[in-house]
């Protein structure tokens, strides 16, 4: 339980509790190229990890009204059998090296698209009447199933980049609150689905937590004084730096 990986939850949480980005887009890559954790454990924790964070961070938000609880269904609605259906796909592949370094460079591409998204956010928003139909929604969340349960990123940074895309008429807060509500249970179910198949560091899940609660707790009280621009071009810099980082890192 080192110092260091509590810190880490902490950032963690207060970028949470701020942007809904923080759980798989930052401390995956962390936990991979800074610290050397395999990525398919890096994975499997921090969707744990990004579970129970987010849950509390959901709970905050609803307090100021920021969740769309019918969009977030919506979302559950297509991310659950896409997560699911790639956990049956995981499960019958060989662990090791090979599976390691699959999902290292998946992280990568996920982390770079989710900076394109986060970029051309404005220039690729659609008709809000076209985006709010009950076929657009599922799409997406199947979608973010797929990338959250192989990379851990999508349930938040990628979430949240379409979000801003599909429903340009919420505000940034409710963004997040939306995304962070359909975050938890389909982080949990992936977390799980990674558990089962030896892929969670207990010990670093609770250091990783007890650093996370501080962190949150300022995260959402900072969340309505950051202004849009600047939290989106802030992370897209950071992730397209991560998403160069984790691809050149070795296996």
């Amino acid at each position: 339980m080192g110092f260091e990986f509590i810190l880490s939850g902490a950032v963690g949480g207060l970028l949470v509790g701020m942007t809904g980005v923080g759980g798989g887009s930052l401390m995956t890559p962390l936990l991979i190229a800074g610290f050397g954790i395999a990525p398919s454990n890096a994975i499997g924790t921090d969707l744990v990890y990004a579970a129970l964070t987010k849950a509390g961070a959901v709970v905050c938000h609803h307090r100021q009204r920021n969740v769309a609880w019918g969009t977030a269904g919506w979302l559950l609605s297509g991310s659950l059998p896409g997560c699911l259906l790639t956990m049956v796909v995981l499960h019958h592949l060989h662990p090791g090296p090979d599976l390691n370094g699959f999902l290292r460079h998946v992280l990568s591409l996920t982390l770079a698209g989710t900076a394109l998204a986060l970029w051309q956010r404005k220039s690729v928003s659609v008709a809000p009447t076209t985006a709010r139909s009950p076929l657009w929604t599922p799409v997406l969340g199947f979608l973010i199933g797929v990338l959250v349960t192989l990379s851990s990123v999508g349930g938040g940074a990628l979430g949240t980049a379409l979000l801003l895309a599909l429903y340009p008429a919420y505000p940034f807060a409710r963004v997040v609150g939306t995304e962070l509500a359909h975050a938890v249970p389909l982080t949990l179910v992936a977390g799980l689905g990674h558990w089962h198949l030896g892929h969670v560091d207990t010990a670093l899940l609770v250091s990783l937590l007890i650093g996370s609660l501080p962190g949150l707790w300022l995260g959402t009280k900072l969340n309505h004084r950051l202004p849009e621009q600047v939290a989106r071009r802030g992370l897209t810099l950071l992730l397209l730096g991560l998403a160069v980082v984790l691809w050149q890192s070795p296996a």
